[in-house]
């Protein structure tokens, strides 16, 4: 009997689509079955649960038990839940809280049929990336022991956060320099990436090689792009005041999204890109689900379109 409750609390992956590579839409956590039931059925495949910097006082399972009633029938699943707060410092604001809401999430995440969770590696404040590793180390070393041992996998998303390698308040896993120094810290393969092109756009760095050498690591993709204004990085640079850079929803940037599916297709990967909305300087406000439909039209034909069957 002890054996079989054990099971049931290991988290399981969400299955994969036919496509091979679903296309859905961030939601937030705390009100995530009417914000779901409602934009369901545009077409939506996954939902990635965000919980901003904390996930206490969440009802796991009677909220779980509604977001899946949402979605019985529909074939979307929910690809991964995350927190997005700073869980090295111990002087970053609600950083307990954060770093309980990691061991919570791992612990919870079955629940939703899912087993990845994802968020800020978090940082030392102000200090150089490399000073946070030995505290990267004693934090999600247990962390990821603790969520192997529950079949979960555990991913870092590439945002800045406004930081650099000097300085910032959030998190250290924007630059592939510090990627390699977090997973030779903890080596092992339950930790990955929650990539998205624009956040390396937006540092001037080529998504596309870089996806080639980094694809094996990345557990789940950011559908969000970015536009480079080149003839304002060619005539002002980048530390003046004009603005060089916007983030976009897929289909209004420059990343060729085929190639970014391609990569990912031909390094196995079977996971979910899902929307970040809220960015886009254009469609936004009333524009903002027209333009995640879009979005999300844009991705599937990206990966191919609708799935046919081969001739016999």
């Amino acid at each position: 009997m002890a054996t079989k409750k054990a099971a049931s609390k290991k988290a399981s992956p969400a299955k994969p689509c036919k496509e091979g590579v679903r296309v859905g839409t961030l939601a937030p956590a705390r009100n995530a079955a009417g914000y779901i039931k409602q934009i369901l059925p545009y077409g939506f495949e996954s939902f990635s649960l965000t919980f901003g910097g904390s996930a206490k006082g969440y009802d796991f399972p009677k909220n779980a038990a509604q977001i899946n009633e949402v979605l019985t029938g529909s074939g979307a699943v929910i690809s991964s839940v995350g927190v997005f707060g700073n869980p090295l410092d111990p002087g970053a604001q609600n950083h307990k809280a954060t770093l309980e809401s990691w061991k919570i999430l791992i612990d919870n995440v079955h629940r939703f049929g899912c087993d990845l969770v994802c968020g800020f590696a978090g940082r030392l404040i102000d200090k150089p990336i490399n000073e946070s590793m030995k505290q990267f180390k004693k934090v999600f070393g247990p962390l990821a022991k603790h969520a192997a041992d529950k079949g979960v996998r555990l991913a870092f998303e590439n945002c800045d956060m406004g930081g650099d390698w000097n300085r910032g308040n959030w998190n250290i896993a924007h630059n592939p320099t510090a990627w390699e120094m977090m997973f030779n810290e903890v080596p092992t393969k339950n930790l990955g990436l929650e990539w998205e092109p624009c956040h390396q756009m937006v540092s001037l760095i080529d998504p596309i090689p870089q996806l080639r050498k980094w694809a094996p690591r990345v557990f789940h993709v950011h559908g969000k792009d970015a536009t480079i204004a080149w003839d304002v990085v060619r005539e002002h640079g980048v530390h003046g005041p004009h603005q060089f850079a916007w983030h976009r929803t897929p289909g209004f940037g420059d990343t060729n999204w085929s190639d970014v599916i391609t990569i990912l297709r031909m390094n196995g990967f079977k996971g979910s890109i899902d929307i970040e909305g809220w960015h886009d300087p254009v469609y936004r406000d009333d524009l903002e689900m027209t333009g995640q439909v879009r979005a999300l039209n844009y991705l599937k034909d990206c990966r191919g379109g609708t799935h046919v069957k081969n001739p016999v």
